[in-house]
């Protein structure tokens, strides 16, 4: 035990790093929101001056593109394999994770150029396994807009859209939704949070179905015997 009469040493600080800078980053914007996050709430959470900060990241919108970097280096991308529609499905459910794991920063991965090496290398391995079932390079391109479109507007409904998006109005009251519009009390329960998951699903299972049709017919197409070319030629006409 340390003599009471000597003064116990402070404990070290831990090092500033990147990864705990990003780690950080990420615990601020979730709890206060992107649009309010600051490098000096960030150094506060740090213990550290904001300048300290920039050593590591050159601006702000520089450590705001590791973050993006971040989340999507951490969906979990499969190699294609024999089961090509359950890898498509893995590559979906992992996107959708990314996004309810941090729902405040999901916007801006929503919107975000991924022209940094991580987001090409993330595209690339997307691609590739949306490739390995379609076997087409323009059906591959079109399924991996389609499915980004899905994603993209999954995660914005469910991380900041229903009833959290931004508004000035006054909320109407039940009685208004039944008077003015009955389809929408009608519906109203199946848009609560506890039917997500039916309502993805949906979604996925539309996507597969697309893609199935569209892989089968190009493996139908590939099947089919190529037609002999006609070898013989028709004999030139006479000049009258």
């Amino acid at each position: 035990m340390p003599s009471p009469l000597r003064p116990s040493r402070p404990r070290k600080r831990e090092p500033l790093t990147r990864t705990r800078i990003v780690e950080a980053a990420l615990a601020v914007i979730e709890e206060g929101g992107l649009a309010a996050f600051s490098t000096r709430k960030l150094g506060q959470r740090l213990r550290c001056e904001a300048m300290s900060i920039y050593h590591h990241f050159p601006s702000k919108q520089h450590l705001l593109d590791a973050l993006v970097e971040h989340a999507i280096a951490s969906v979990e991308i499969p190699e294609p394999g024999p089961d090509a529609e359950a890898g498509l499905r893995r590559v979906l459910d992992s996107y959708r994770a990314m996004a309810r794991r941090w729902p405040a920063l999901f916007p801006l991965v929503a919107l975000h150029r991924l022209n940094m090496p991580a987001g090409i290398r993330f595209i690339e391995s997307v691609l590739r396994v949306i490739h390995a079932k379609m076997q087409d390079p323009e059906l591959t391109a079109r399924h991996f807009r389609a499915m980004g479109y899905y994603l993209i507007g999954a995660g914005l409904e469910e991380t900041a859209g229903y009833a959290k998006g931004p508004s000035a109005a006054e909320p109407v009251d039940d009685g208004f939704i039944a008077r003015e519009a009955p389809h929408l009390a009608m519906m109203a329960r199946y848009f609560a949070p506890s039917q997500w998951q039916q309502t993805w699903q949906l979604g996925v299972d539309a996507l597969i179905a697309r893609a199935n049709a569209d892989s089968e017919a190009v493996a139908t197409l590939k099947r089919r015997p190529r037609s002999r070319a006609r070898t013989a030629r028709r004999p030139a006409k006479r000049a009258a």
